[in-house]
């Protein structure tokens, strides 16, 4: 039997690799030669946070240590691009045939799909993506790209499909979405805990000097300590069940300024990566409930974000690519201002939150949702420039899962899509789901003026700017009709102020 290759990406890293599978069914593992390719092309198309990179190599590396103690032959190759990685490694090994798994995002599967063969002279076998629950199940196999599909009807087919907080056909709990109890503002008196840490080891410490030396990135590595095996990813998810769940639900919408991670669970790096899947994570919470360590809102909340956002994102950027890179459906053309740089911003919330992703890589969804992307689509900010910075500082950022949230439930760009509104606010919002204002130079009261917040005048100059679009959309109506409280004199001067805001931002 001739050599078998088998390629398998860096945010594949699963412990049953379909790809990995069939090559040892078909050749046997001792004819079996995997390889990991890691990319300096891939690595310098945009400036990525250091702690997302190191994380990544870490993991890549790790895992390809745990297959060589699983007795395969494993070849980590670093090469200028991928490209150059499999022509080297097939001129090296000489392999018959190779097996590799589809990739998340567009341009790697049509990479796949109408160049590997072709790069390595030898017949490719594709497998199908199993990292997403939809790969299994689509619930509208036929649907029209164009047409809105509602997350909630999405996610609803899902749980039925896949048995998930069911009481026969029924939801548990009698609801099928207990969002309306998980908006709660965060007590000042709640004791909020911290993440499980991870030291790095001889491996991550190599990779850390790597990254270190590279002039391209964001983000320090002063005090790098996430998971960066399967082992650790596992250990976070239960630090997450025992510590966090019980919370989450009612507070997954809050912000502070004294806390980054709150109640969530930051697995999506590691989710992401594969070195969790979805389904044993929507178990392990489903077991939390039955054995009442967690209430139904704070578990429904959980399996909503991967069962219903993370499977209904993925659906949608396949639905709609490769035409959502392009969309943008306000004309927004301004530029990113420089403070989504270096934080340096006197409005405390935006502050803090760039300050956070600078940092650390991380922030949770309502502060990616409700404080960046609101203010972006607020300001007219243009749809891939804030897409591209969300790639570049996110730890958990891959194109699959950003584009479809920022230019579809962020910035509303794709004409509504992904989301059947935009998600705008004032400051009142912002206050009311955090303690944000309470330290900030402007007024989060005042809706015009020399100390009036910004999301103020920017929220009412939008709904001014845009009020006959946004009277169509059922779900911002009485947003669009609080303006008949605004008389000319404010109109024109919440005008006014917001032109003068935007001409300012560099």
């Amino acid at each position: 039997m001739g050599k078998t290759a088998v390629w398998i990406l860096g945010d594949q890293l699963l412990e049953n690799h379909p790809a990995l599978q069939a090559a040892e069914a078909a050749a046997g593992q001792e004819n079996v030669r995997v390889l990991l390719v890691q990319s300096a092309a891939r690595t310098c198309k945009q400036p990525y946070h250091r702690r997302k990179l190191v994380m990544l190599f870490s993991a890549m590396r790790h895992y390809a240590e745990e297959l060589r103690q699983r007795g395969y032959a494993v070849d980590y190759v670093q090469a200028p691009n991928f490209t150059a990685g499999l022509r080297q490694f097939v001129e090296e090994h000489q392999p018959e045939r190779l097996f590799t798994m589809m990739a998340s995002e567009w341009n790697g599967r049509s990479f796949q799909q109408h160049q590997l063969a072709q790069i390595v002279g030898i017949p490719v076998t594709l497998l199908p993506n199993t990292q997403f629950l939809v790969g299994q199940f689509d619930p509208y196999p036929n649907h029209s790209p164009d047409k809105n599909v509602i997350m909630e009807y999405f996610y609803r087919e899902m749980r039925r499909h896949f048995g998930v907080l069911l009481n026969g056909r029924s939801p548990a709990g009698g609801d099928w979405n207990y969002d309306k109890e998980n908006r709660k503002p965060l007590p000042k008196e709640i004791v909020l805990p911290d993440v499980p840490r991870f030291e790095p080891d001889a491996i991550t410490e190599e990779v850390i000097a790597e990254v270190t030396a590279m002039e391209h990135g964001v983000g320090s590595l002063d005090e790098f300590d996430l998971a960066v095996t399967r082992e650790q990813a596992l250990a976070a998810f239960d630090d997450f069940l025992q510590h966090r769940l019980l919370n989450f639900g009612a507070y997954e919408d809050a912000m502070t300024a004294r806390h980054q991670t709150l109640f969530h669970s930051v697995l999506s790096p590691y989710l992401n990566l594969g070195l969790l899947e979805p389904l044993e994570l929507i178990q392990g919470a489903e077991l939390a409930y039955a054995a009442g360590d967690a209430p139904i809102n704070s578990v429904e909340g959980f399996v909503r974000q991967i069962l219903g956002w993370r499977e209904y994102i993925y659906w949608q950027y396949w639905q709609q690519m490769p035409g959502l890179v392009e969309k943008n459906r306000w004309g927004a053309k301004r530029p990113l201002p420089t403070f989504f740089w270096d934080a340096q911003t006197d409005m405390n919330c935006v502050h803090h939150v760039i300050e956070r992703a600078i940092g650390t890589g991380y922030n949770h969804h309502i502060e990616r949702l409700m404080v960046l992307c609101n203010f972006c689509l607020l300001a007219g900010i243009e749809p891939m420039a804030v897409n591209n910075w969300f790639l570049a500082h996110y730890i958990d950022a891959y194109e699959w899962v950003m584009l479809p949230n920022v230019l579809g439930m962020g910035l509303n760009a794709d004409g509504g899509v992904t989301a059947t509104k935009p998600y705008i606010a004032s400051a009142n919002y912002i206050n009311k789901m955090g303690d944000y204002c309470g330290g900030c130079r402007f007024n989060h009261k005042q809706r015009h003026g020399a100390d009036a917040c910004p999301f103020n005048f920017l929220y009412w100059n939008f709904l001014l700017q845009h009020e006959e679009t946004l009277r169509a959309n059922p779900r911002l109506g009485p947003n669009v009709l609080s303006l008949r409280y605004l008389d000319e004199g404010e109109r024109t001067a919440v005008r006014h102020q917001a032109q003068q805001f935007l001409e300012g931002l560099e």
